[in-house]
């Protein structure tokens, strides 16, 4: 079945919110109150899509939930968008400066306490349709750990955002022992792993062109989670952590899963080789990275394109959960039914069911009996989705999505 009635049950696997900054005020603890007043009088939002008439996406639950609707879409999972208080840089853009102070490190966390409050609440009002993500940081890990408990008796059924940790921002990397507590108590509570693309890059440095090479390489340095993650032992060691790639791409994963088996092979059995010799960290572990990827790992697949449905099997059907990327300007929304004609018109109805919905419930915890109900009212059908799109609407070729196929080179 593809969902009642014949409609899909669509959950976008990456959408994005956040509270306006005055919203902030009252999830914080008492004692940041004057410092969060004299911290807002001279805050300036730096994006105009924040500040625009779409700014209202990220917080007017109302709205929001009207404009996933009228795209056909009944649940969310909720990365943030805004800046928490006291934060110096958005969170998926890159990681911000170290603190300078042990103050400016506790207000940070204060502020990221904050947003994970009102995440809660903005999730509570429409109950069991949004997924949301806290947020964390890696400077301390005892923090780290504890906020993750705290999210999870908030109910942020999301998980964590994962910080990135380029060369440059003082982090360990994330193959470092140092994060043991980190995933064991995420695996304790069952909550994924999320790593965004955006924190992982490094700083560029103040050049016209800066912007142009963040394009060029953001997906690449979040996907170096993945061999970190695998080579550091996490995933041997917590088999039931699971891991997600979102807003990355998806049709890197299978040549770079073979280049990892390739190479993971070399190291634990090519004796005699450089590669075994420099191998012996791994060579107790157990799989291969393609299986480690199969058993934990998933996509969130925003803006996918047809050759990326093709190679869907080499992913894995049951590893792709679609997403949407509401509200950001390269969205699939207004047109995410169009998206999905393009991407899916000619896939089996089973397989666009798991991947459009019942990949993302079964990780992140959505109930589909009650969900089919908004489904049998608002969903896509099957019939919609197998019809191939011809035109493309006007306005949609800011989604990636509807980007028209290269020719083949020869």
């Amino acid at each position: 079945m593809a969902a009642m009635g014949d409609r899909y049950t669509v959950i976008s696997a990456d959408c994005h919110g956040g509270g306006q900054i005055n919203d902030y005020r009252d999830h914080l603890e008492h004692e940041y109150l004057d410092d969060f007043d004299a911290w807002a009088e001279t805050y300036a939002v730096p994006f105009e899509d924040l500040t625009g008439d779409d700014g209202p996406c990220n917080w007017d639950s109302d709205r929001r939930l009207a404009d996933l609707e009228a795209d056909g879409i009944v649940a969310e999972v909720i990365f943030p968008n805004t800046i928490p208080p006291f934060y110096p840089t958005p969170s998926l853009l890159a990681q911000p400066p170290p603190a300078t102070t042990g103050d400016d490190l506790e207000h940070r966390w204060a502020g990221l306490r904050a947003h994970n409050r009102w995440l809660a609440d903005f999730c509570a009002r429409t109950p069991g349709r949004r997924a949301g993500i806290a947020q964390v940081m890696l400077h301390d890990v005892d923090a780290a750990v504890d906020e993750v408990r705290r999210a999870h008796e908030l109910g942020l059924t999301g998980g964590i955002l994962l910080p990135g940790a380029p060369p440059g921002s003082g982090l360990r990397p994330l193959y470092a022992p140092e994060y043991e507590p980190l995933w064991s108590v995420c695996e304790e509570l069952e909550m994924p792993v999320n790593h965004h693309s955006g924190s992982a890059v490094p700083d560029l440095g103040e050049y016209d062109v800066a912007q142009v090479i963040f394009l060029l390489e953001v997906t690449w340095w979040a996907h170096r989670a993945l061999w970190h993650l695998i080579a550091g032992g996490v995933m041997e060691r917590h088999p039931d952590l699971h891991v997600v790639f979102t807003e990355q791409g998806s049709s890197w994963v299978p040549e770079t899963l073979g280049t990892l088996d390739y190479y993971f092979g070399r190291m634990q059995a090519a004796a005699g080789s450089q590669e075994f010799e420099w191998g012996a960290p791994i060579q107790q572990l157990s799989l291969s990275p393609s299986q480690y990827w199969d058993r934990q790992c998933h996509v969130g697949a925003s803006f996918f394109r047809p050759t990326e449905t093709h190679l869907r099997h080499a992913i894995g059907v049951d590893s792709i959960m679609w997403g949407s990327d509401y509200p950001h300007t390269e969205a699939s929304y207004p047109f995410s039914r169009e998206a999905l004609r393009v991407s899916f018109h000619d896939v089996d109805p089973t397989e666009i069911t798991r991947i459009v919905g019942a990949n993302a419930a079964e990780l992140y915890g959505f109930d589909l009996d009650a969900l089919a109900p908004i489904a049998a009212r608002v969903g896509p059908t099957v019939a919609e989705i197998t019809e191939p799109l011809t035109d493309i609407p006007p306005g949609a070729i800011k989604c990636p999505a509807f980007q028209p196929q290269p020719a083949t080179r020869t």
